[in-house]
């Protein structure tokens, strides 16, 4: 593997108004999921931990050692492989609790997962990224070029991910009728601002898109079948019903890549392989989300 791939050098081209952007439609995105818990939610949990349990397991310990396994067969540029670390530690996507319900899943289990993950996520994010991507010695020595460091990483994701959530829940208990007008109209609108700004990085770099999507777009589909597929499984291990299988499924397999695009636009400075994954898994598994919950929303 050559380490001296055009994709580990070059940079896309990101404003500090697309980044504002996407810190706006992330958090607006975080405090919309928060709206929705309810205490019945967590009481669930603890009458049912184990679709909880392996859903955690899933998301936070087998899909990023998956994805470490999938990076040692394929050996992708060191800048792309850093991207699939980047994308297996963050935590589950907001879609996913309205591809759930789609499928006719368990939503109740859905919400507290994306819920639950993105606490976690202000620990499990930075040493599952420092950790899987240490381990693999192409990754590692970029990061030591980079000179990274996690500590602020920490803090960003606790500020993008963590204030709106405890807003959202503190909203959600003091202010219901609030909550549930205002989540009416915020889970459109954060995804709308999403979409903005996917299309505002795609057309700022559509040469270096059109360049290199046909090569990577291998990688996020292996990727993205690898993480539906340890939901799946973990799912079917656990002897969960269907309806809990098919939110493991699409929580693992639906992550947050909007976070990922805001720690490579602020610490790596659009990393070429890095952004372009990220960007693409960004996109793939809204496709492959909906197509799984459309073949599933029948059996029940």
């Amino acid at each position: 593997m050559s380490t001296t791939n055009p994709l580990d050098s070059v940079r896309l081209n990101f404003s500090q108004g697309d980044l504002l952007l996407l810190n706006l439609a992330l958090a607006l995105i975080m405090y919309g999921v928060a709206l929705d818990l309810k205490w019945a939610d967590f009481s669930y949990l603890i009458k049912n931990p184990k679709g909880f349990l392996l859903g955690i397991f899933s998301q936070f310990l087998l899909l990023p050692f998956l994805t470490w396994v999938l990076i040692l067969i394929i050996q992708p540029p060191p800048s792309v492989a850093l991207g699939m670390f980047l994308v297996a530690a963050c935590p589950g996507g907001n879609v996913s609790n309205f591809l759930t319900s789609l499928a006719k899943g368990n939503t109740a289990l859905s919400v507290s997962l994306t819920a639950f993950s993105s606490v976690l996520s202000i620990l499990s994010t930075p040493l599952n990224f420092a950790l899987w991507a240490g381990l693999y010695s192409p990754t590692a020595l970029l990061l030591r070029k980079i000179s990274l460091d996690i500590s602020e990483v920490f803090f960003t994701v606790a500020i993008i991910l963590g204030v709106p959530l405890i807003l959202g829940i503190f909203t959600r208990q003091k202010f219901p009728r609030f909550a549930d007008r205002a989540s009416k109209i915020l889970k459109p609108l954060s995804i709308a601002i999403f979409a903005a700004f996917v299309g505002l990085a795609f057309a700022g770099n559509f040469e270096i898109f059109i360049q290199y999507i046909g090569v990577v777009f291998f990688w996020v589909f292996a990727h993205n079948l690898i993480a539906l597929s340890a939901g799946f499984l973990c799912g079917k291990a656990g002897r969960l019903p269907l309806s809990d299988v098919k939110t493991l499924t699409i929580e693992t397999g639906i992550q947050n890549s909007g976070l990922g695009l805001v720690l490579i636009f602020t610490y790596f400075e659009g990393l070429g392989g890095m952004a372009i994954i990220t960007a693409l898994w960004g996109i793939w598994h809204l496709i492959s989300g909906i197509t799984i919950a459309s073949l599933w929303k029948s059996r029940t």
